[in-house]
């Protein structure tokens, strides 16, 4: 089926077999040095676990041909799960800060890569730019959001807001949200996932978030589903990655039939895919297998994803025409 995807970290796709060869190229010794023994070390046990794996990927992204390196790769897997459009989360101030690569010198690696994907494979991706929010000064959040406001026009689209959010309220980062939202990008923040609704209601609030990165802790409070629903705020729902978070403590648990039922706006997505075991593709079939869901509601996950995308109007039109064809071609062959 065609798919578009809006939360997924291009730096948490990286690949065992390819973090070892960005180890190998810099002489960086990393926790294993087989594949092997990384795939092993991949395999996500916890948080700290899990920040532990990102931080040695992003130690191991040394010049700009690396960046572009990972971004062909990821393209290549979107294109072979037939996703022809992703907006890809980024964070540059910790590959700056690891290796001294220039926000400009980062955004022109990946924007080769990305030219590459449209040229070569025919699909397209946007950048969102964010920041970890436990990671970052307030000073360091205005720089941040200036690097993403001159990537406006240039395959920047969006500015975000990650990480741990306990103790680190959205309302926090409203200057740099307010400078980016000025000069026309979308905010769109992670919250709901580690803390509750608060998170989210801060979000909308002082961020005043165009979409909500994950949201699905909205469930804990009447008012903010309501909230949600009347204003259609869709929510990048990634189910594989809440179970490995501790979110829910399995897929059969987790509320996605819950939020259809209270009529919100739900978009798929695979967050960081080789560490949580997963692709868009695998989201979909363990979807199907825990809850059963009829081809209607998958293509309406891939139709908000299509119709919540920052793809201009004309580009998101034409795609929804091919989306619906191909989804009558798929009807038919299974019939």
């Amino acid at each position: 089926m065609p798919k578009v995807e809006l939360h997924v970290h291009l730096e948490g796709s990286i690949r065992p077999e390819t973090l070892l060869q960005l180890a190998q190229r810099h002489r960086i010794s990393l926790p294993a040095d087989s594949l092997e023994g990384l795939r092993q070390w991949y395999q996500f046990t916890d948080f700290p676990h899990f920040a532990e794996i990102y931080l040695a990927i992003s130690s191991c992204i040394q010049i700009p041909e690396d960046i572009e390196l990972i971004t062909c790769e990821f393209l290549r897997h979107q294109a072979a799960q037939n996703i022809v459009h992703s907006e890809v989360t980024y964070t540059p101030l910790t590959i700056f800060k690891k290796s001294g690569i220039l926000f400009h010198d980062q955004l022109a690696a990946i924007n080769r890569a990305r030219l590459w994907g449209e040229k070569t494979l025919g699909i397209s991706m946007t950048l969102t730019i964010d920041m970890s929010r436990e990671l970052v000064t307030e000073e360091e959040s205005l720089t941040v959001a200036d690097w993403a406001i001159s990537g406006l026009g240039n395959g920047v689209t969006g500015f975000g807001l990650g990480g741990y959010e306990v103790g680190f309220p959205p309302e926090r980062f409203k200057k740099a949200f307010d400078r980016a939202r000025a000069a026309g990008l979308a905010s769109l923040p992670h919250a709901g996932e580690t803390l509750g609704a608060e998170s989210i209601w801060g979000s909308l609030r002082s961020l005043h978030a165009q979409r909500i990165g994950h949201g699905v802790r909205c469930i804990d409070d009447r008012d903010l589903i309501k909230e949600l629903r009347d204003r259609q705020i869709p929510l990048e729902v990634c189910p594989t990655s809440n179970v490995c978070l501790k979110v829910v403590p399995n897929l059969s648990d987790h509320m996605l039939p819950s939020l259809i039922d209270e009529g919100l706006y739900i978009t798929i997505n695979s967050d960081d895919p080789p560490m949580f075991n997963t692709t868009l593709n695998d989201e979909y079939c363990r979807l199907a297998r825990a809850f059963g869901f009829s081809i209607e509601i998958f293509e309406q996950f891939a139709l908000n994803a299509l119709r919540a995308s920052l793809l201009p109007d004309n580009k998101r039109q034409s795609l929804e025409e091919k989306f619906k064809n191909e989804f009558l071609s798929l009807r038919i062959q299974n019939n």
